[in-house]
């Protein structure tokens, strides 16, 4: 994410003081965190192995579910280690590749589980509004480049971010410059016109569903198919609002405390921080909670029943 230096006040992060016995809330902070991380490992993975194993999830909406999960799934593996040095350590104050590189990783992972959830928004646009045309214009093969625009995109705005942080050694204070792409460019670019953008799609989603629902004029294989298909659009919307309701507070915190003269305190920028990365751990319970496929799917992983013979073409409903 942004530098977090640019929320605090100097004499705030200069009073900042390391101790070599951490204490005992430090000894719960890291055991929940680390709890934190493996919860998101192994939802994540959960959702990754039922769709990657199961023929019958082979569907453009559940490959781009697939790659908002290979996106948390790396939150949880990598960035929750690198943040947790950070939050706990002197990474604040020293600006060693280690930090460059954590801030890159998180920004660039954070940008592609939007442009994912962007690309889910399209699906689901096409899926209830343009369902005759649904199979022709989201097909596997438009789907794989939507996945693979979404990563590159990340890749190089978290390059940028690291490439960035390195120029900025050539500054002895911090540049303004610096201070309107990290904290408004930055944001506006893989946050707010993203959102912005979602929430247009899903707004025009609902008109169109509730003109179908009261259409007195339809067959019964019709009803079913458009049933499953708002069903798919609910659940999708609501990892979108989880999603926002998870990142929105770090977001505007970072965007606009640097422009006024108000100094944040370094742990709640952190505790703000956190609440946006457990969002990853959060969406494979969404799942679990609206779809069948995922319980029963998750049920055969567990059970080890996947490892006894060949299940991959199971019905999961």
């Amino acid at each position: 994410m942004a530098d977090r230096r640019g929320l605090l006040a100097p004499e705030d992060y200069l009073n900042y003081i390391l101790t070599n016995t951490p204490s005992t809330v430090c000894v719960f902070l890291y055991i929940f965190l680390v709890l934190l991380s493996i919860a998101t490992i192994c939802g994540n993975l959960l959702v990754v192995i039922s769709i990657t194993y199961f023929r019958q999830l082979h569907t453009p909406t559940n490959y781009l579910i697939l790659s908002l999960a290979v996106a948390d799934l790396l939150v949880g593996i990598i960035v929750f280690p690198f943040s947790m040095a950070f939050s706990l350590s002197s990474c604040l104050f020293h600006e060693g590749i280690f930090c460059k590189v954590r801030g890159g990783l998180d920004i660039s992972l954070s940008t592609c589980s939007i442009l994912n959830l962007c690309c889910i928004s399209i699906d689901r646009y096409y899926a209830v509004c343009r369902p005759l045309t649904y199979r022709a214009k989201i097909n596997h093969c438009v789907v794989v480049i939507m996945i693979l625009v979404s990563w590159l995109v990340s890749a190089l705005i978290g390059s940028a971010v690291i490439i960035g942080g390195l120029n900025n050694e050539k500054c002895e204070e911090r540049c303004l410059i610096d201070v309107v792409i990290e904290n408004t460019v930055g944001p506006i670019l893989s946050f707010y016109l993203p959102v912005i953008i979602m929430l247009c799609i899903y707004l025009k989603i609902f008109l169109v569903a509730q003109r179908q629902a009261s259409s007195i004029q339809r067959t019964k294989s019709g009803a079913t198919v458009s049933k499953m298909e708002r069903k798919a659009t609910k659940t999708l919307a609501i990892v979108l609002g989880v999603f926002l309701l998870f990142w929105t507070p770090f977001f505007l915190c970072i965007t606009f405390v640097p422009f006024s003269k108000l100094s944040v305190p370094f742990p709640v920028i952190e505790t703000l921080n956190w609440l946006a990365l457990s969002n990853s751990m959060l969406n494979p319970f969404i799942y679990a909670f609206f779809y069948n496929w995922f319980r029963t799917a998750v049920r055969m992983i567990i059970s080890g029943k996947i490892f006894q013979g060949d299940f991959a073409n199971s019905k999961l409903n």
